[in-house]
């Protein structure tokens, strides 16, 4: 039993007898989350297989949130269970298949696990026990963890969300500041109902040449200097692959009829331990290396402004990304996010060497007497990418790339579906790398949440 599962059981013993305690029913909630995902995905440029992924599937996301024992110490317990069934995922369209059209070996397919076939599961699903104890305002967890921090941000671009399992404690006994520290031991990915290692891209591999870690360590907090400006730093340590350190800092400023927010952030990420000498910790990146793999070496620097006044947001920002290696964050290869503002529904632009502009536009209809309706695109522009081919040559110099995001989102207001949501998501993403393949996408979202308790 590892130590984060013994703590879990030592606390839902102490929980179950003071479960009768006031607060800890009188507090608690439960909701049930349906979500009904479609996705299709279309490679536009040469013959390798496959030339469409195609999954639509019904998400159950059922969560109970506990309130807190009366005493110094409050002890409760959280809760969330996660159901994904397959509607229409056959015939090659589940994006496990080889480049000759045979069904892959990949554990997962773009949205549901994978059966040994290749083929998609008919559904999946997994639990997650939290438990909780709380003193003033410092609250610590232990079990299954949703972070969406600086240096770890939990995925939920799919039908079912990405778990993690570790512990975190949370303070705002000190005014104006927050503190975050925490390790985590292993994920679960969207598409999956396994808990795993965790790694980044280069090893992450489902074969005996990937490499993983059980430990990743990170901390830091937010301090609101005044009401409208915001200081964060955070730091992040996978064990055996990189260390990160992070730095933010956001501000809004009443401008006119409208406001300016302001988001500037920074990442410096290094190697760490085996990440440092041996090539099957290696990272992906522009090195002249077999496969162009060599260790964390990344310092990523960005800014976004976005302007708001009577429903219009426009906006525009830069990302460079220096350094040899690409940006690290946690990925073992089953879909993953980083908090970066070029983290687009397609990709990430945040290759070595890159420089990424981009271009923002969003409508809230409510202003001109549509509420729930909402509207918004986004360009961007990657230039200035290398790469290497297989044998540690240059395949290419000053490549680049391109995505345009379009969102359409309604939420119904009033009546028996009031908060059911419709959402169409479309994204192109063109690019003149070598032998890689550019891509449209569609996913339509319908959302609704029960309230049970």
């Amino acid at each position: 039993m590892n130590k984060s599962t013994l703590a879990l059981a030592v606390a839902v013993g102490v929980l179950a007898q003071q479960a009768s305690a006031a607060g800890f029913i009188e507090d608690s909630k439960a909701t049930l989350g349906l979500r009904n995902f479609y996705i299709n995905q279309d490679f536009r440029d040469g013959s390798a297989e496959p030339n469409k992924n195609e999954e639509w599937g019904q998400g159950f996301d059922l969560r109970f949130t506990s309130g807190y024992t009366q005493g110094t110490v409050g002890f409760g317990i959280d809760a969330i269970g996660l159901l994904g069934v397959r509607l229409d995922s056959g015939g090659g369209t589940n994006g496990n298949v080889n480049a000759n059209g045979t069904s892959g070996n990949a554990y997962g397919g773009t949205v549901f696990p994978s059966k040994s076939n290749g083929e998609a599961v008919d559904n999946f699903s997994s639990l997650g026990l939290t438990a909780k104890a709380k003193i003033s305002q410092t609250e610590l967890k232990l079990g299954t963890l949703q972070p969406k921090l600086p240096v770890i941000v939990t995925n939920d671009g799919r039908l079912l969300p990405q778990t993690f399992q570790g512990g975190q404690i949370t303070s705002g006994d000190i005014k104006d500041l927050t503190l975050i520290g925490g390790q985590i031991e292993h994920a679960k990915g969207r598409n999956s109902s396994n808990n795993e290692e965790l790694s980044i891209a280069g090893a992450n591999g489902r074969t005996a040449a990937g490499r993983d870690s059980n430990k990743f360590i990170y901390g830091g907090g937010d301090y609101k200097i005044t009401k409208d400006l915001t200081a964060q730093y955070y730091y992040g340590n996978l064990e055996d692959f990189y260390k990160q350190h992070f730095l933010g800092l956001t501000h809004n400023w009443a401008i006119g009829p409208g406001v300016l927010k302001s988001d500037l952030r920074y990442f410096n990420s290094r190697d760490d331990g085996a990440n440092g000498h041996d090539p099957f910790y290696y990272t992906s990146g522009d090195y002249n290396a077999p496969n162009g793999k060599g260790k964390v070496d990344n310092n990523l620097y960005s800014g976004l402004f976005l302007y708001t006044v009577e429903g219009h947001t426009f906006g525009g920002g830069y990302q460079v990304s220096n350094g040899s290696s690409d940006f690290p964050f946690l990925n073992q290869g089953d879909g993953s996010s980083a908090y970066i503002i070029t983290d687009m529904q397609i990709q990430k632009f945040a290759r070595a060497g890159e420089r990424t502009w981009q271009a923002r536009y969003s409508f809230d209809f409510a202003k001109v007497g549509v509420p729930g309706l909402t509207a918004g695109v986004i360009y961007l522009r990657g230039d200035d990418i290398d790469t290497v081919n297989a044998s540690g040559g240059q395949a290419a110099k000053g490549a680049s790339e391109w995505e345009r995001d379009l969102t359409v989102g309604y939420v119904v207001q009033s009546g028996p579906l009031k908060n059911l949501g419709l959402q169409w998501r479309n994204a192109m993403w063109r690019t003149d790398l070598p032998n890689t393949r550019s891509q449209d996408e569609n996913r339509l979202i319908v959302s609704y949440s029960i309230p049970l308790l």
